[in-house]
């Protein structure tokens, strides 16, 4: 039995915008959805489902930034935005709300359909976390899974391959405690050297370069006689 066509919604206010991307989704085997704006896509998306939206930032009624935070509030659907704003700032601010990629205005439609095949492909279906990039305290803290680096004030920090595999451990699973020994078994694997007091040097050295008080960490914080667990608050990324 065949199965049923993924779909894709495609909210943006230029209808011609709509029409071309629905046209390459459908050649390309999807059920493309459309919404001219914010509160239309919401409704669409919670009607429907999609696999995929694809996001403009300009709306008529309610800023793109807003419905990609409400869907990622409520759902790990794979976003691609479309943006006319071309600094990093502005792409960076996207992925931090959640977004998994992004586009700039203009754009060829078979870049965009070569974006939602990778972003589609990384996620491995609908829901399921393709988190790339984790913000906190509005990019005080980023960690970019796809790049591999940390970023603190703006300013990347050096962390050894144990130290990141701990710590997107850590903020992926925010307020969450952890033993040492779970840490062992799930960040150092064959890094370990046998010491489960291991972690707390790892620890102590990620405070050094994340924190900006080491003495009085935010981020990764003591839970005496267990272990250690990042603060609860949700990172805003694509996924955890």
């Amino acid at each position: 039995m065949a199965k049923d066509p993924q779909r894709v919604l495609v909210v943006d206010d230029e209808r011609k915008i709509t029409e071309v991307v629905g046209s390459y989704l459908r050649r390309a085997g999807y059920e493309p959805l459309t919404a001219a704006g914010g509160t239309e896509a919401l409704e669409v998306f919670e009607r429907e489902r999609p696999a995929l939206v694809i996001l403009d930032l300009m709306l008529p009624d309610l800023p793109g930034e807003d419905v990609c935070r409400r869907i990622r509030a409520r759902s790990r659907v794979p976003i691609i935005m479309l943006t006319a704003k071309i600094e990093d700032a502005d792409a960076v601010k996207g992925l931090c709300l959640g977004a998994d990629d992004y586009v700039t205005k203009p754009f060829s439609p078979r870049q965009l359909m070569a974006r939602v095949e990778a972003v589609l492909r990384r996620s491995g279906g609908i829901d399921s976390p393709a988190a790339r990039l984790m913000c906190f305290d509005e990019e005080d803290l980023l960690i970019d899974d796809g790049l591999r680096t940390v970023r603190k004030a703006g300013r990347e920090v050096s962390v050894t391959p144990s130290e990141f595999r701990l710590l997107r451990l850590l903020a992926g699973n925010p307020g969450r405690v952890f033993s040492r020994e779970e840490l062992i078994a799930r960040a150092l694997g064959d890094d370990f050297d046998g010491y489960d007091r291991t972690i707390d040097a790892h620890v102590k050295n990620l405070r050094q370069k994340i924190e900006t008080d080491p003495r009085a960490p935010r981020y990764i914080l003591t839970v005496h006689g267990v272990g250690y667990r990042f603060r609860a608050e949700e990172p805003r990324g694509p996924g955890r």
